[in-house]
């Protein structure tokens, strides 16, 4: 099954445009090395090890460094000019993926530890259910300042809802998005041109892509890892140790 899945088109987003402020650093967070390597480098890795036949890198701080440091004739570089929100992020590859007839996996640059076999079960979820959008999912015990996973009828994702816009029933939620999602290439870009910014943060959340499908009576999807820790996102020097000493345990 899994191999079949990999035959269908696959285009890779990359999401790199972050200066990560909680650093301290100069560097782009994404050129943080982990276990000697650039973090970037692991989702691009990840990327090609699914079979993408094209991969777009959305960059933003350090742009010509980053261009520099992670290399390879698969990678389409997009400068997101201004930081508008990941929305808006992925919106700046329209042009590139236009013609693209498949599936679009989106992929953080600061979450290096996700595992392959994830990915797999994550894009076999997506193609069994039909699914126009498939939101990768872990429970926290502390959910704090993540995005919660609203839920309707049949267990279907009704929205995403980020912390600073949820009501208190919904900061109770421990289901958590982590920022990868499986889409329909088609359908990703009609839905990203209908996301506003009527939101705490004023910016264009691509959270707000399930909500859209409600609306326009498309299917979606959610999988859940049960392994939380593949899915957290490395934003202080402390993350990174943390996730420095994670990789060592795993060899």
């Amino acid at each position: 099954m899994l191999e079949n899945l990999k035959k269908k088109k696959l285009a890779t987003i990359i999401l790199a445009a972050g200066k990560g402020t909680r650093m301290h650093s100069d560097l782009a967070k994404v050129l943080h090395l982990l276990r000697g390597k650039p973090m970037l480098s692991y989702p691009v890795a990840l990327a090609r090890e699914m079979g993408s036949q094209i991969i777009v890198i959305i960059v933003g701080h350090q742009s010509d460094l980053i261009r520099n440091t992670i290399k390879g004739e698969d990678l389409v570089f997009i400068e997101q000019k201004e930081q508008l929100g990941t929305g808006h992020a992925v919106l700046q590859a329209s042009e590139t993926l236009q013609n693209f007839e498949g599936e679009t996996l989106i992929l953080c640059g600061d979450i290096p530890l996700l595992m392959p076999s994830t990915v797999d079960a994550l894009l076999e979820s997506h193609s069994l259910c039909h699914a126009s959008v498939t939101v990768l999912t872990t429970i926290m015990d502390d959910p704090t300042g993540y995005g919660r996973i609203v839920r309707g009828k049949g267990n279907a994702v009704l929205k995403i809802v980020e912390e600073r816009d949820a009501t208190e029933e919904e900061k109770g939620i421990r289901e958590i998005n982590s920022g990868i999602y499986c889409v329909e290439s088609k359908f990703l870009f009609e839905s990203v041109g209908q996301i506003d910014n009527n939101n705490a943060q004023e910016e264009y959340y691509l959270t707000d892509i399930l909500e859209i499908a409600g609306r326009m009576g498309c299917k979606t999807n959610s999988f859940s890892v049960h392994n939380h820790i593949e899915v957290m996102g490395i934003n202080t020097r402390e993350d990174l140790e943390r996730a420095d000493r994670i990789m060592e345990k795993m060899k």
